[in-house]
C-alpha cells in the first residue's frame, strides 16, 4: 500500500486523525490547511511537507489521491476540483450538502474513472460488520425495528445543523444493515442555540419491508450516548460505542402469548467478541486498497447520495411540522433550510431558492431561476427558465412568467380587480402574462388581466393597468409609454423609423406605436431589393 501517495486537505478536529493514520500507513505525502498552527503541528509530529494552497496539491504529480476533511460546506467544491484534476478522492461525510450536487460528483468520478469514497466510518466498525453478518445469517430473525441515538454536549456547529452533522452516521449504518432505502421519513426538530439551525431531531424512517427505524440526534444533551439497537423476533442486538469491552451485546428475549396477552421473558445479555481494531484505520486501509486495485469502495459515492436523499427528506419533513416526506427523485435545485417547498410542485435544475421563501403545491418553476428572500409562489403559477425574482415578491395564482423575466424587489402582482375580505373571488382570478425577457422594476404594480410584451421595461414604482407592447418603456401612475428599450436593456434613441441600439448594435423599426427588431434575414432581404433596383 505504501506506493500510493495521498494528501490530506484539512487537518483540524477530525482531519488530524486522518493525517495520523495515513502517516502510519506510509502513504502521507503532504498536508494542506489554511491555518499555520495545524501545518506546524503536522510538520513537528510527522516531518511531512505542508502547504496552504490546495492548487499545489492538485498540480503535484506525486499525489495520487486527496483525503478531504475541510468544513462540510466546502466538500462539493473541493471534491469537484480534485476529480477534474485526475485525483482519487476520499471525503469525510457528508459528500455534499445537496443530493443533486452529490450525484454530480458521482457522475464526474465515473466520467474521469476516479475512485470516490465517502467517510461513513460506522461501516468499517467491527460491531456494525458483525451486525450485518448476523442479519444476513438470519440469527436475529425478522427485523421489526431499529433505534439509534447519537447524543452529546460537545462541539457545536454553526455551518450545518444536527441532521447533517450527526445523523449521517446512523442513516448510513441503517441503510447498510437493511440494504434498502426508506419509502418515507417523518422528522421533528428544534432550534435552541442558533436558529434556524436544528440542535435536536427525532426521525422515523418507514421501509417497504415493514421495518421502522427511529433516529434521535442532539448536541444539546446532558451526557454522551452512541447506541444502535436492532430488534428481531429471535434476538435483539445493542451496539453501544461508548462501551470498551461490551460494544455488541445480544439478547435472546422472548415474547410468549398467554391468554392472548403478550408476556416478556428477559434473558441475560451475551457479549459478542470483536476484533480490537480502529475503524478509521480500517477505513484508510480500504481507501488505499481501492486506489491500488480500482475496486468500488464499500462507502462509495452512490451510497452516499442515498444518505443525502434521506437527509433532504428529513429537512422537508421538519419544515412541514413532521409531515411524512417521500424519498423521491434527486433534488436538482438548491433551497435554503428556511425555505418551505411543498410537495407536488415542479422545480427545474439549477434553480436557487433563498431564505424564508415558500413554493406552494401545484406551481411550476423552470431551470436556473433565482428566488430571493421572502418570495411566495402560489398554486398554479408557471415560471419559465432563467427567471430572477428579487426579495419580497408574491407571485399569485394566475400569473405566468416566461423565460428570462426579471421581477424587482417588492414589486406587486394582483389577481383580482375588486377584492373584498368578506367575499371569495377565487373563481374570478384573472391571468397576467409576462412575456419573455420583460423586466419589472422595484415596487412597481402589475394589475391582473394585463399582458406585458417581450423585453418591455416597467420603471420602479409604475402601476401597469393595461397591456404593454414589446420593448416598451413604461413609467408613471398609471403607467404610460415614455420610450423604447433594447433587448439588452438600454434605452433606444428617440427617432422615428429605424433605430440602432448604441450599446449592442441591434436594429429596430418603430412604426404605428410598435417596436420590432430587424433580424439579419430582413436586413439581407432589404439590401438585395435595393441592389436589384426594385
Amino acid at each position: 500500500m505504501g506506493s500510493t501517495r495521498v494528501a490530506v486537505a484539512g487537518a483540524g478536529y477530525w482531519g488530524k486523525n486522518l493525517v495520523r493514520n495515513f502517516h502510519q500507513l506510509g502513504a502521507l505525502e503532504c498536508v494542506c490547511d489554511e491555518r499555520e498552527e495545524a501545518l506546524a503541528e503536522a510538520r513537528e509530529k510527522y516531518g511531512v511537507r505542508t502547504t496552504r494552497d490546495i492548487e499545489q496539491v492538485l498540480s503535484d504529480p506525486k499525489v495520487d489521491a486527496v483525503v478531504i476533511a475541510v468544513p462540510a460546506a466546502q466538500h462539493y467544491d473541493v471534491v469537484k476540483r480534485c476529480l477534474l484534476r485526475g485525483k482519487d478522492v476520499y471525503v469525510e461525510k457528508p459528500l455534499a450538502l445537496h443530493a443533486a450536487e452529490g450525484q454530480e460528483l458521482v457522475d464526474l468520478a465515473a466520467k474521469h474513472h476516479r475512485i470516490l469514497m465517502v467517510g461513513h466510518i460506522l461501516l468499517y466498525h467491527p460491531a456494525v460488520l458483525e451486525l450485518k453478518r448476523l442479519l444476513e445469517a438470519g440469527e436475529l430473525g425478522r427485523i421489526q425495528y431499529i433505534y439509534s441515538s447519537r447524543l452529546n454536549l460537545g462541539k457545536l456547529r454553526t455551518e450545518e445543523n444536527i441532521l447533517w452533522s450527526f445523523a449521517p452516521h446512523d442513516i448510513a449504518a441503517i441503510l447498510y444493515l437493511l440494504d434498502e432505502v426508506p419509502e418515507s421519513v417523518s422528522s421533528h426538530g428544534s432550534s435552541y442555540l442558533s436558529p434556524p439551525l436544528l440542535d435536536t431531531t427525532v426521525t422515523n424512517c418507514s421501509f417497504k419491508s415493514g421495518v421502522n427505524a427511529h433516529i434521535f440526534v442532539s448536541w444539546l444533551h446532558p451526557f454522551k450516548e452512541q447506541k444502535l439497537a436492532v430488534v428481531g423476533d429471535k434476538k435483539m442486538a445493542v451496539f453501544d460505542d461508548m462501551e470498551s469491552d461490551r460494544k455488541l451485546v445480544l439478547y435472546s428475549h422472548k415474547i410468549n402469548w398467554v391468554g392472548r396477552v403478550p408476556v416478556a421473558h428477559k434473558a441475560e445479555g451475551e457479549p459478542v467478541t470483536l476484533p480490537k481494531e480502529e475503524p478509521l484505520r480500517k477505513e484508510c486501509e480500504h481507501f488505499l486498497e481501492c486506489v491500488k486495485t480500482r475496486q468500488v469502495p464499500r462507502t462509495n459515492g452512490e451510497s452516499a447520495v442515498g444518505v443525502l436523499q434521506v437527509l433532504e427528506a428529513c429537512e422537508n419533513s421538519v419544515r412541514q411540522k413532521g409531515a411524512p416526506a417521500e424519498i423521491g427523485a434527486i433534488k436538482n435545485y438548491n433551497s435554503h433550510p428556511t425555505a418551505v417547498i411543498d410537495s407536488g410542485c415542479e422545480i427545474g435544475e439549477g434553480t436557487h431558492i433563498w431564505h424564508f421563501s415558500h413554493v406552494m403545491s401545484g406551481s411550476t418553476i423552470g431551470k436556473r431561476c433565482n428566488l430571493g428572500q421572502n418570495v411566495v409562489i402560489s398554486p398554479g403559477v408557471k415560471i419559465g427558465n432563467n427567471v430572477k425574482i428579487q426579495n419580497n415578491v408574491s407571485v399569485y395564482t394566475g400569473v405566468i412568467l416566461e423565460d428570462d423575466v426579471f421581477c424587482g424587489p417588492s414589486m406587486v402582482f394582483t389577481n383580482v380587480t375588486n377584492p373584498r375580505s368578506h367575499v371569495s373571488r377565487r373563481h374570478e382570478y384573472r391571468q397576467t402574462l409576462v412575456k419573455r425577457g420583460a423586466s419589472m422594476g422595484a415596487n412597481c404594480t402589475i394589475v391582473c388581466g394585463s399582458t406585458l410584451g417581450r423585453y418591455c421595461f416597467i420603471a420602479a414604482g409604475a402601476v401597469v393597468t393595461k397591456d404593454v407592447p414589446d420593448y416598451a418603456l413604461m413609467a408613471g401612475v398609471p403607467a404610460r409609454r415614455i420610450g423604447w428599450m433594447c433587448y439588452c436593456g438600454v434605452r433606444l434613441p428617440e427617432t422615428k423609423g429605424e433605430v440602432c441600439c448604441e450599446d449592442c448594435g441591434r436594429r429596430y423599426r418603430l412604426q404605428n406605436n410598435t417596436c420590432q427588431e430587424i433580424t439579419t434575414a430582413e436586413s439581407v432581404s432589404e439590401k438585395e431589393t435595393v441592389s436589384s433596383g426594385v
